[in-house]
């Protein structure tokens, strides 16, 4: 397999321009141009695609994702073209998934445990103390998610399942943490993963399976515009801010930024 031409989004990080009031904005911001990616070495990735019930089933959750309704309508209008468009073409789709047990049937998930084998031990930790556990119990009842609402994340991993538009098809590989996807992506010649999923600026960059972990395995991370959303703060919510933030942190650290419709012509 060769490589696909696709338009995609790059943000130019430079020059400072010292003759302006605010140096930093005389960089160039972001530009589009083709780029190749590789048919052989690149795949999709959908991570953390959560169905989260509906707010009269678990209240505590959506008042403390904000973006909960967000991604539900991503996967129900972008997810359908995209990942039809993926799986006609030469580029496999991996899923990451956690939270809950809803995926340990699956073949795909079977089939990265047993490529990744026996996990490393996790890094070592400190020892807690009193003071610590009473920080830590501030923070989930005056920060996230709130005392009133934190009953609700333990119900809601025990329903927990995929987007009914994400759910995994045949064999498609799932991972539950940095070493199976990095174990997939060894299997199938994989140095390039395109992400979707939720969100941005949190879970794709620093949980098990995100950008953080992927790029230290040599993996190139990129990320599907109009198929990601970010988690939001009150001061950035109506203008989603914190996404165009995530975006850029992509582009500049990690690899690119794709446009839904420029990736699926160009899979096409």
């Amino acid at each position: 397999m060769g490589n696909i031409r696709v338009q995609a989004n790059y943000y130019q990080e430079f020059d400072a321009d010292y003759s302006l009031d605010v140096p930093g904005e005389g960089y160039g911001g972001w530009k589009k141009g083709e780029i190749e990616i590789s048919a052989s070495h690149t795949a999709v990735v959908v991570m953390h695609a959560w169905d989260c019930g509906t707010f009269e089933e678990f209240p505590g959750v959506w008042r403390s994702c904000e973006y909960v309704p967000r991604s539900i309508e991503i996967a129900r209008d972008v997810f359908p073209p995209l990942l039809s468009a993926v799986r006609a073409s030469p580029l496999p789709l991996f899923h990451v998934v956690g939270g809950g047990d809803y995926y340990s049937h699956l073949p795909g998930y079977k089939r990265a445990v047993a490529l990744a084998g026996e996990q490393p031990p996790g890094p070592e930790r400190v020892a807690s103390d009193p003071v610590l556990d009473k920080l830590r119990a501030f923070k989930a009842d005056h920060v996230w998610r709130g005392a009133h609402n934190n009953a609700d994340r333990p119900k809601l991993g025990e329903k927990l399942d995929f987007l009914e538009q994400a759910r995994p098809q045949d064999d498609e590989g799932v991972a539950e943490n940095s070493p199976q996807l990095l174990a997939l992506c060894k299997e199938a010649g994989i140095n390039h993963l395109i992400y979707a999923g939720f969100a941005i600026d949190a879970c794709l960059l620093t949980s098990p399976g995100g950008m953080v972990d992927m790029q230290r395995g040599g993996v190139m991370c990129s990320a599907i515009r109009q198929a990601v959303t970010a988690v939001e703060n009150k001061e950035t919510a109506r203008t989603q801010a914190a996404k165009e933030l995530g975006l850029w942190r992509v582009a500049v650290s990690y690899g690119f930024v794709f446009d839904v419709d420029d990736l699926i012509a160009a899979l096409g």
